[in-house]
């Protein structure tokens, strides 16, 4: 996490707890969700790793990203990052989740600010639009 804010610039993966417990710091090495707070930078040489900035495509921003967006998914916006990085691995296992299978997949990020409704809310409507 350290390696790419300081030395990357990108800034978007945010230092969290430290200890794994918020999610905040979570992006993708090798399409897999990973909090990166428990991973030395070391061990991601040669993997592809993925943060929140590589989510867009060519000016579009990415359906969970739209769809955070739409629904007022983020208030402070900390957690965002983390939570559309976590969603987007989890709707790559489960395209169709109910709302108790999302709020499931979301155990491990912690949002201080919007009681998780809206947040489950974009991850529905991103599920129902992008598959």
């Amino acid at each position: 996490m350290y390696y790419l804010r300081d030395h990357l610039g990108l800034t978007g993966t945010a230092v969290g707890c430290d200890t794994s417990s918020c999610g905040a710091c979570t992006v993708h090495v090798d399409g897999e969700s990973v909090k990166s707070c428990t991973m030395l930078a070391v061990q991601a040489d040669g993997r592809a790793v993925t943060t929140i900035e590589g989510m867009a495509r060519g000016g579009e921003l990415h359906p969970l990203q739209d769809a955070f967006h739409r629904n007022h998914g983020l208030q402070c916006g900390f957690c965002t990052p983390g939570m559309i990085m976590a969603a987007a691995s989890y709707l790559k296992e489960n395209a169709h989740p109910t709302e108790e299978e999302v709020r499931g997949s979301l155990e491990g990020n912690l949002c201080r600010c919007t009681g998780y409704q809206n947040i489950v809310a974009s991850i529905l409507d991103a599920a129902r639009g992008a598959t």
